[in-house]
């Protein structure tokens, strides 16, 4: 009785032993990566508010995913250089300094802003059907002739500069529930018609992603149920008082739908 009861406690203190270890091992491991958060208004954090007033234009937030991640994992080094209304170009022209040999991790979304998307919403707002669903064709195209080129640049350039690092690409969710609670506005048509354009987006830039060996990391999945017009919706809609935050994710979809994503890639 007294030898099990012996072996039952040094048990105890090796698996205590080994759980301490674990987690020491799992806090040094995080603590040790460097972080760069590149990328456009979807990784900059616009529509979830409080602002860093450093930013400027930029509107990069606290309650973004790459800031969120960065809190809850402590990494050694974060830099945050992702910007509201980045392209492909601006990327490559302002955003890339803090990339170098020592960077284990990035984060980027990108495109959405080449391909013309808020044009696209602007369109579809304010004209005919007809000229929507035109305008939405014309950034098909753009997808299929211009983007991957782009995407192939900036992807390169990143690579360039941090050899070593995971770089997580991280897609756009749809926008609309159809058939939701939404009763005015555009039609179902054209909201399907917007979110076909964002898979065609996130299809082309999974395909340039996996062709220079990145992770792309799907939201759309996890916006199910929360998009626009589905009474739980993790993203803004049409807002005149504020046009920069329209279509763009709230805090609950920075936290609920964008890092749960990176959490998974990283």
């Amino acid at each position: 009785m007294k030898i099990s009861r012996l072996v039952a406690f040094s048990s105890s203190l090796l698996l205590g032993a080994v759980l301490a270890l674990t987690g020491a091992t799992m806090a040094n491991a995080a603590s040790s990566v460097d972080y760069v958060a590149l990328g456009d208004s979807y990784s900059s954090g616009v529509g979830s508010g409080s602002y860093d007033s450093a930013s400027g234009d930029c509107k990069r937030s606290t309650k973004a995913y790459p800031a969120l991640w960065a809190a809850a994992n402590s990494p050694s080094s974060f830099a945050f250089t992702a910007c509201s209304g980045a392209r492909t170009s601006d990327v490559k022209a302002g955003q890339l300094g803090p990339l170098n040999a020592s960077t284990d991790l990035v984060s980027i979304s990108i495109g959405g802003n080449d391909a013309g998307f808020s044009d696209v919403m602007t369109t579809c707002v304010l004209q005919s059907e007809a000229t929507c669903l035109s305008r939405i064709a014309t950034a098909r195209s753009y997808v299929d002739t211009t983007l991957p080129g782009n995407l192939d640049s900036v992807y390169s350039a990143i690579r360039a500069k941090a050899p070593s690092a995971r770089v997580v690409v991280l897609g756009y969710p749809r926008f609309y529930k159809i058939g939701g609670s939404c009763v005015v506005g555009l039609s179902d048509k054209v909201r399907t018609a917007i979110n076909g354009a964002a898979d065609y987006l996130n299809a082309a830039t999974a395909k340039r992603a996996a062709d220079h060996g990145f992770t792309y990391a799907d939201v759309a999945g996890k916006f199910t149920g929360h998009e626009i017009c589905s009474g739980s919706a993790w993203l803004h809609s049409l807002n005149w008082l504020d046009i920069g935050e329209s279509y763009h994710p709230t805090a609950a979809g920075q936290s609920g739908g964008y890092l749960p994503v990176l959490n998974s890639a990283a």
